[in-house]
């Protein structure tokens, strides 16, 4: 059982069976007493209330009104938090900004300092734009879940990314690229990729990547994005 999931069980333990001791806990979750001790701690750095009683006989206790009060969120996690809600701003989709900000603010105050730089780094490949009214949505998809951690992964690390894209007109082909950015024209999603085997820049729309996985072993380069030639592409067709 790693950490999470047995600070987890601990917890669980505790609202089910109110007053119980370490050593219950210890053979509940199958760690030494030691071991759980420290997860008591740690639960109680996390904002939980737990009381314990001392001496012979005695246990720990979970206030019943407590609850986790720091997060326990990926980068990638944060990262979707945040391109959400920058994506429902520039919509004008937003109407509690203030307090989404505040929010926002506080997950990104409880992460370490190293994810943190992470963070700011895919943020700043992040560019938000107007989608073209050229632009047939007829055949919007869904986003593949995985994308998101192969192309955080493949960003930061700076490992080119393969996956399988199905274009405009059905057509399949595999394709590995250099992600450089990422374009959100509401509601569609782009990964911006320089393309080795074209010597160029292309636009692979979000729901019509499938199979996304970052590539050990290789690297790459940041390059400048042009966005600002042109933020709005409609011919999304990569050749």
């Amino acid at each position: 059982m790693n950490i999470r999931s047995r600070h987890d069980a601990i917890v669980r333990s505790l609202r089910r069976n109110g007053t119980t001791t370490i050593d219950d806990l210890a053979g509940e979750v199958g760690a030494s007493r030691r071991t759980v001790l420290r997860d008591i701690g740690a639960l109680r750095d996390q904002g939980f209330v737990i009381h314990s009683d001392v001496g012979r006989g005695g246990g720990v206790q979970l206030d019943p009104q407590s609850m986790q009060t720091t997060a326990r969120l990926s980068v990638p996690e944060v990262f979707a938090l945040l391109i959400s809600v920058a994506a429902m701003r520039a919509a004008g989709n937003l109407p509690f900004s203030d307090l989404a900000d505040a929010g926002l603010a506080k997950i990104e105050r409880a992460l370490p300092s190293d994810k943190v730089r992470d963070l700011r780094a895919v943020l700043d490949c992040l560019h938000i734009g107007q989608l073209s009214p050229l632009q047939d949505l007829s055949d919007m998809g869904r986003i593949d879940p995985q994308l998101l951690p192969a192309f955080e992964t493949a960003f930061l690390q700076r490992l080119l990314i393969r996956f399988d894209y199905r274009d405009a007109k059905g057509r399949e082909t595999a394709r590995e690229v250099e992600p450089q950015a990422m374009l959100i024209l509401p509601p569609l999603w782009y990964l911006v990729a320089w393309d080795p085997a074209r010597c160029d820049f292309r636009h692979f729309r979000m729901d019509r990547i499938s199979g996304p996985a970052a590539l050990d072993g290789t690297s790459f380069r940041r390059r400048h994005v042009p966005f600002e030639d042109d933020v709005c592409p409609f011919r999304d067709l990569p050749r």
